[in-house]
């Protein structure tokens, strides 16, 4: 892939990560649309950002949904690793609010929370593509 080619790329993963985002914003306090949808988009949003960052290194990744594992193949240097200790909470949603199961049905507590983390995971994103000097 060239450089262009990668930067167009981070670019696409960045943007979906940032609509997802928005989205999940969105839909907190909707009397129509459930919560579990803000924490379903929330943890989408959080893995196309994380995805965006092994994009733009040029790292190879799993097609899985796990934050933890995807953080964990970003080199040390990058702040979002310490930032970031532990998704899992975060990671849970794309599971627990997409399907069915024996877990509890999300609150509105919940929604503003994975919200918050993903919020924070993106900023962490962009801070660190900009201090290898991507705009």
């Amino acid at each position: 892939m060239s450089e262009a080619e990668n930067i167009a790329e981070v670019q696409r993963w960045l943007r979906y990560a940032r609509e997802d985002l928005i989205a999940a914003e969105s839909v907190i306090g909707q009397r129509t649309i459930t919560s579990r949808h803000a924490c379903w988009l929330a943890q989408q949003a959080a893995e196309k950002a994380l995805k965006a960052v092994l994009v733009f290194l040029q790292i190879d990744f799993p097609r899985r949904h796990d934050l933890d594992a995807l953080r964990n193949l970003i080199p040390g240097s990058c702040p979002l690793k310490e930032e970031h200790p532990d998704l899992a909470d975060l990671t849970e949603w794309a599971v627990e609010a997409h399907y069915p199961g024996d877990w509890p049905d999300a609150t509105e507590e919940d929604a503003r929370f994975a919200v918050q983390q993903a919020r924070a995971v993106w900023q962490s994103v962009r801070r660190d593509l900009a201090s290898h000097g991507f705009t």
